[in-house]
Parts: C-alpha cells; structure tokens; sequence
C-alpha cells in the first residue's frame, strides 16, 4: 500500500457484504505491486455485522459513508475522491489474483492508447469454473457486453465520459461505461490469464435480470449511444438475421424429432391408451400427456 500519491485507486462499494470485505481487501493487499489505495464505499448499509465492521475499520486507506445509491452512484462517489492515475473497480465480495495490478499497469503504462485492461476470469462461490466469455471485439460487443466489471481504467477517461451513467436502472452500468470509454477511441486488452475471480451469490443482480428487464437495459444502452450504434447498424442487423436462421433451424430439428416420436412406437400405444381411458371415464393425468 502507498504512502505517497498511488498510482492505481481500488474502489469497493460495499452494501450488507461485510462478511466477505476482509477477503476482498486481503487480495489487494497481498498485490505484487504496491502503489495503490483502497476506497470502501459503504452504500447505506443497514445489516448491523457490515456497519459495525466498517465503523472500526482500519484497512483501507479511505471509507465514505453514503445513503443507499446503487453501485454506479457508489463508484462514482469513491473515483471523486481517488487520487490514483488508474481506477480498479473491486465489488466487496470479490477476489483478485496477486499479480493483477502489476501486469495491468505495465499495459497502461507503456500502451498509451490502452484505455481498459482486463483479465480471463473465474466463479466461485455457488458456481465454479471459467467464465465462458469470448475475447474482446469490435463491433461485436455492441450485442453483448464481454468485458468484466474489475477492469482497469484511466481516472482521465472517467472525468471524460461523465464517470457511470446512474440511470442504468436495471444494472449494466459497466456494459454502458466501457462502451463510453470506447467512444473515446481507446483500445481495450485482455490479458490472457485469470486474475480476477467473481463470487456467484444466490439472488444477485445478474440472475434477477428478466426478460423485460434486458430489453429495457439494451433500449437504454440505444439511447445512451445512438451514434456509436448507427454507425454499426449493419452489425445489429446481420445478427437479427443470424437469429432469425438460428430459429429456423431450430425449428427445422424440433419438427423432425416431434416427427419422430409420433411416428415411434411408444407414441401409438400412448394415443391407444388415452383413448381407451377417455373411452372408460377414466381421469386423464397429467403424466399421461408427458409420457412420464
């Protein structure tokens, strides 16, 4: 941890996690390179474990205590603050490998042009194993977001963009400001290895995220960039047309194996023996429709 002015700033929203912010903070901790700071972010917690934590917490350089915000209001309320060159977002239930901030400041520091590093990444927690997510392209990711919410950043760019779009309700806040910060026409780089590791917690945002809700957050995404998405309208319209074959092929084999059944064996005796119950008065269940 540095004394002087850091070079790269942690800022950790916490909101009723406190059970897991000493493991958060223990990975930044035990970095290789060590000119860095924490903020915590205590968003209005009301469970009384994490405010009694945070109240007497010595570990990170700053704590800020806000009303409940949300994370895009909590992130920005913590970069206000920042003294460091370069922003690593840290969510407080969240791990990262020792080695991260060196290898990812080695990049910003020699890649001028670079304005977002991130690593391969691992669950852990309810489910294990690596993220099953494509390397980042353009103009693929305006279908998709493909980039990890603990990525790397220039403070610079973040007072460029206006810092997190709060009104992204629904979540996406990252999705909304990595397409921000690649507005400026900075380059994005992956470094290829896991360094970042995202716990997966029952009920959390990204598995309350309904259909409705996803519509709601890509309309939202439009309106936020409109330029950004005309200029690549021919993108958006080969995957519609992508889906649309997707479908149909779909479509195709499901017909050929409903085909199948229908035409097997079993299939006529379960018809017979509907049949031969509707016939006797009998109570048609629902297994006798499944075929369970």
């Amino acid at each position: 941890m540095s004394n002087g002015r850091p070079t790269v700033s942690v800022i950790m929203p916490c909101y009723n996690q406190g059970h897991y912010l000493d493991e958060a903070v223990a990975s930044v901790l035990a970095q290789t390179y060590q000119s860095f700071e924490i903020i915590v972010i205590n968003d209005g917690s009301t469970d009384p474990e994490t405010t009694r934590l945070l109240k007497h917490y010595e570990k990170p350089n700053v704590i800020i205590h806000t009303a409940n915000q949300g994370p895009s209001a909590a992130r920005n309320t913590g970069i206000q603050q920042a003294r460091g060159e370069y922003i690593l977002p840290l969510d407080s239930d969240d791990r990262i490998a020792p080695t991260y901030l060196e290898k990812a400041v080695h990049i910003l520091n020699t890649e001028p042009d670079a304005g977002i590093v991130y690593s391969q990444a691992e669950q852990f927690g309810d489910k294990s194993g690596l993220f099953d997510v494509p390397a980042y392209s353009f103009p693929e990711i305006l279908l998709g977001n493909m980039i990890f919410n603990s990525s790397f950043y220039r403070k610079v760019d973040w007072e460029k963009v206006g810092g997190y779009n709060e009104n992204m309700v629904w979540g996406w806040e990252d999705y909304d400001f990595w397409l921000s910060i690649i507005e400026l026409g900075r380059d994005v780089i992956r470094i290829p290895e896991v360094l970042y590791f995202h716990r997966e917690l029952p009920n959390s945002r990204s598995q309350q995220m309904t259909h409705d809700k996803w519509v709601q957050s890509y309309v939202q995404l439009f309106k936020n960039h409109p330029q950004l998405y005309s200029d690549h309208i021919e993108t958006l319209f080969q995957s519609l047309v992508d889906l649309r074959a997707d479908v149909h092929r779909t479509h195709t084999r499901l017909h050929r194996v409903l085909s199948q059944v229908q035409s097997s064996q079993f299939w006529k005796l379960r018809n017979q023996w509907l049949k031969l119950k509707k016939r006797l008065g009998l109570k048609i269940e629902e297994d006798d429709l499944t075929g369970l």
